[in-house]
């Protein structure tokens, strides 16, 4: 009598169970590796703002700053053209709309708010939040015309786009 060969439904099982053991440890280090690099893109994100609002001003001394970051960006999705004051081409279509959880760029979505005073834009703080805490992220970010990035270690809401709210914020060393 000749015996088949294969593996018993036991054996499977085994190397199966072997298998969701290993996922069970390795999933939850590469959501936190995803989480780490969304944070990182965000402090990012928020210090490019930071260098496209000083060109801004520079650019448009009779506006000052930005009022807010889809100005920083360009019109539309294809590209920019001509700068302007309403869309002055600096920062590029995906972080210029990310101002929504539904349009967040690498889980992070940004705000902005201005100080004016005599009409002139002499004042901002842009902030990032998550757009899913605890999935897409769980810091919160922010600066203003200082420069200083400032984090919160869980911002669980919108994004901080007042000065006295950024202030309290650690820098980020």
């Amino acid at each position: 009598m000749q015996r088949d060969r294969g593996f018993s439904l036991i054996e499977l099982l085994i190397v199966v169970a072997i298998i969701l053991i290993i996922a069970a440890i390795a999933i939850p280090s590469l959501i936190g590796a995803k989480i780490a690099a969304d944070d990182g893109s965000a402090a990012s994100t928020v210090r490019t703002i930071n260098t496209a609002q000083i060109t801004y001003a520079s650019m448009f001394p009779a506006v000052g700053y930005a009022s807010t970051v889809s100005a920083l960006g360009p019109a539309a999705a294809t590209g920019c053209t001509i700068p302007s004051s309403a869309n002055a081409c600096l920062l590029d279509w995906v972080v210029s709309h990310a101002t929504t959880a539904g349009s967040a760029k690498s889980g992070y979505y940004f705000g902005m708010g201005v100080v004016v005073s005599n009409g002139l834009n002499v004042g901002y703080t842009v902030g990032g939040a998550p757009a899913t805490f605890n999935r897409t992220g769980v810091r919160g970010f922010c600066s203003n015309e200082d420069g200083v990035l400032r984090y919160t270690p869980a911002l669980n809401g919108p994004p901080v786009t007042t000065d006295t709210a950024c202030a309290a914020y650690q820098a980020l060393q």
